[in-house]
């Protein structure tokens, strides 16, 4: 009897092992949801409502220079010209609106509770509210600065090269029109 007893007890131990191990597995998935207080306290700690509007203006620029764009490749009269303004002020408001932080942080929340756990969250604003966090946002403005001189700088060659494509395209002559055939 006791011969039975231990492969019966081996086989509910591994059963419990095995239980174990499976919740082990799946308990991140069960990890708590962090709530919108953890939330806002993440975003605060990260400024991510100052970066957003450290981001504005750069965006305003990226589109004003679109607009330049536009008015130096056709010749505009001077009402074509305010129409165009107008257009420009136009976007710029509706950019700013479209991503204000009253517009964008019920986002932010929202996608916070779908991509991390209450412990991430948690995490990430401990890091954020310490030296080293403080450091990095600090320094992340002029390492972002960097990055997109630096990629400007890469992608120059490669525009050159577009633009010459473009205008030989632009400036090819059409093929003369055959001549249709006499009946």
């Amino acid at each position: 009897m006791t011969l039975i007893r231990r492969p019966a007890r081996r086989g509910l131990t591994r059963l419990v092992l095995g239980l174990a191990l499976g919740l082990a597995a799946i308990a991140p998935a069960l990890a708590a949801p962090p709530t919108d207080a953890d939330i806002n306290r993440l975003l605060a700690a990260s400024r991510a409502q100052s970066m957003l509007d450290t981001m504005l203006p750069q965006i305003e620029a990226m589109q004003r220079q679109q607009f330049e764009q536009v008015a130096q490749q056709r010749q505009l009269d001077e009402t074509q010209r305010a129409q165009l303004q107008r257009i420009e002020q136009r976007t710029n408001q509706t950019i700013r609106q479209a991503l204000s932080w009253q517009q964008l942080r019920p986002m932010y929340v929202d996608l916070y509770k779908k991509t991390f756990s209450k412990e991430d969250v948690l995490a990430m604003a401990e890091f954020y509210e310490s030296s080293a966090g403080q450091s990095l946002l600090d320094k992340t403005p002029a390492l972002m600065q960097n990055v997109m001189v630096a990629i400007q700088e890469r992608m120059q060659p490669l525009f050159v090269d577009l633009q010459k494509d473009l205008e030989a395209i632009v400036n090819e002559q059409p093929a003369p029109a055959a001549a249709p055939a006499k009946k």
